[in-house]
């Protein structure tokens, strides 16, 4: 049998270490990360050069599983590193803090950049709807909704250009 000496020495290890977690827990987490950028025109000129390339290569990866090159379970796997790659560029612009004569730039190519993972999740669900063999109005309907984002992505990569100050 335990002695009371031990039970003790037990519950208030125990105590202290759930005191601690607790704390741990409940205290505010201050360390917001920022992603410094110093050269604003170069950094939004480097994420437009990786979005033409991912746009490039999801056109044509999408154009190999229309034609039948590619299975749609290979097209989604294209797509779902490139979506990890856009959320990681999102990321950067939620957390780079521009002055403000950026803002109105920067906000627009990360609106762009959304539109353009919309644009790739539709293109994921034409990959189901090929998939599963779905009627010729259903694809059609998708493929409008394809076309009509990837408009308004490049429509938000032209108002970024427009807002850039001179």
């Amino acid at each position: 049998m335990a002695s009371k000496k031990g039970i003790a020495l037990t519950a208030i290890i125990l105590s202290a270490i759930t005191g601690a977690s607790f704390l741990l827990w409940v205290a505010p987490q201050e360390n917001q990360t920022t992603f410094v950028v110093l050269d604003y025109e170069g950094y939004l000129d480097g994420v437009k050069n990786i979005h033409e390339i991912l746009q490039e290569s999801v056109d044509i990866e999408y154009q190999n599983m229309r034609n039948g090159k590619i299975s749609p379970d290979e097209y989604i796997v294209v797509t779902e590193v490139t979506t990890s790659q856009v959320n990681a560029k999102i990321s950067e612009f939620v957390t780079s803090k521009p002055p403000e004569e950026w803002q109105e730039s920067y906000i627009s190519y990360m609106d762009a950049m959304k539109k353009f993972n919309a644009y790739i999740g539709e293109t994921k669900v034409m990959a189901n709807l090929i998939e599963k063999g779905s009627t010729e109005e259903e694809i059609s309907e998708t493929s409008k909704n394809i076309e009509l984002l990837k408009s308004e992505s490049e429509a938000f990569v032209k108002i970024s250009d427009e807002s850039r100050p001179q």
